[in-house]
């Protein structure tokens, strides 16, 4: 009989080892995401361009920059003797109110092609008060290599504004800094040929093999080929775009629109400027003990007048400092992990503490220091 119930469990336990081997892979694995491949990922040569200009804004209500401010009267009166008018012999003369110099930056789109617009941000690198009512004018705007890409003008948009003198001064949001919505025409082509491309090279934002050699595998059930292939853990390089179809722009919409099986990075951002801590949930850490206690030292001086006794000729009124030092510190508080442990159990004990988020960086930095933090420790 025993045998017989024996036979039977091993009947009913051995079809369901394989599944129960497959879901505890699946846990160990931990925590994946479906994304499309366009949205982890860019095409090479497919990318923004960033342009710079020095320009001037005009029309301010006395708000520009001030005399001493001399680069922005010095632009002033270049502009005016290329319209035809000198006036470099009274540079140190001129008090104007109403110009401020600024910079232009703009982003220049991939395919942006000549007669386009983009916005441009204005920000002023004098002493203007404020930018409001301003007007830029003709400002062109260039590149890393040195060439014009885009002629920027137009009127500002100011999210603030500033009023009052200084001393009692209103001010809303950053009225230093605006921007011309459409405000840049663009100039040169700086768009990448497609037709001269013989390979497509897919990077991803995210360096790993994994994901790499996911894709790859979507792309190339996809196709129907074995035409992508895994470079490094960024890169996939689909090299015979004719096998592919050819047509450049079609394989790019369906390559980007395929799912991938994505394992977000286990990773901890800490800003020490702000206190602020950002811990994915996929976060673990491991068996570690935290010992936190705060040692408070005040120390006071009071200062007290000393006076001779009365009808006394010797006696000299002095000021006397009486020195205080008190010390005090809180119990030591401690807080124990378990292998394995989660965000949220690191959290809750910590809050059991009493710890600050400054708190919490020094413990995070000296967990990582320790060896017990399951994760990339990124400050910002």
């Amino acid at each position: 009989m025993l045998r017989k119930f024996a036979a039977l469990l091993l009947f009913l336990v051995v079809p369901l080892l394989p599944a129960l081997a497959r879901s505890m892979d699946d846990a160990s694995a931990g925590p994946t995401r479906l994304a499309r491949l366009k949205d982890i990922s860019d095409f090479e040569g497919i990318r923004d361009n960033q342009l710079i200009g020095y320009g001037l804004v005009v029309g301010l209500n006395g708000t520009g920059d001030k005399q001493q401010t001399f680069f922005s009267v010095q632009t002033l009166a270049n502009m005016l003797q290329r319209a035809g008018v000198n006036v470099q012999n009274q540079l140190l003369t001129i008090q104007v109110r109403n110009i401020a110099a600024v910079f232009v930056t703009a982003t220049l789109p991939p395919f942006a092609r000549p007669g386009m617009k983009v916005d441009v941000t204005v920000s002023s690198i004098g002493d203007a008060k404020s930018l409001a009512g301003g007007t830029l004018l003709l400002t062109p705007l260039s590149a890393a290599d040195g060439k014009i890409y885009a002629a920027a003008q137009g009127p500002l948009v100011i999210g603030g504004y500033s009023a009052g003198p200084a001393a009692n001064a209103k001010v809303v949001n950053h009225p230093t800094a605006g921007r011309i919505p459409d405000g840049a025409l663009v100039e040169r082509d700086a768009s990448l040929d497609l037709r001269q491309m013989h390979a497509v090279e897919i990077l991803l934002r995210d360096a790993d093999f994994e994901t790499a050699e996911q894709a790859a595998a979507v792309i190339n059930d996809k196709l129907g080929a074995k035409l992508a292939r895994v470079v490094d853990s960024r890169r996939i390089e689909i090299a015979d775009l004719q096998a592919a179809g050819g047509d450049l722009p079609a394989l790019l919409a369906t390559v980007g629109e395929l799912p991938v099986h994505t394992k977000p990075p286990a990773k901890v951002v800490v800003n020490e400027k702000t206190g602020t801590v950002v811990m994915g949930g996929n976060v673990t850490i491991s068996a570690c003990a935290i010992l936190h206690g705060n040692l408070s030292i005040q120390v006071t001086t009071n200062f007290q007048v000393s006076q001779p006794p009365p009808f006394s000729k010797t006696g000299e009124t002095k000021v006397v400092p009486e020195t205080n030092t008190q010390a005090q510190e809180t119990p030591v508080q401690v807080v124990q992990l378990k292998e394995g442990a989660t965000v949220e159990e690191l959290i809750r004990g910590l809050q059991t503490m009493g710890a600050t988020a400054r708190d919490v960086v020094a413990i995070l930095q000296a967990i990582k220091e320790a060896g017990a933090l399951n994760a990339d420790l990124e400050v910002l």
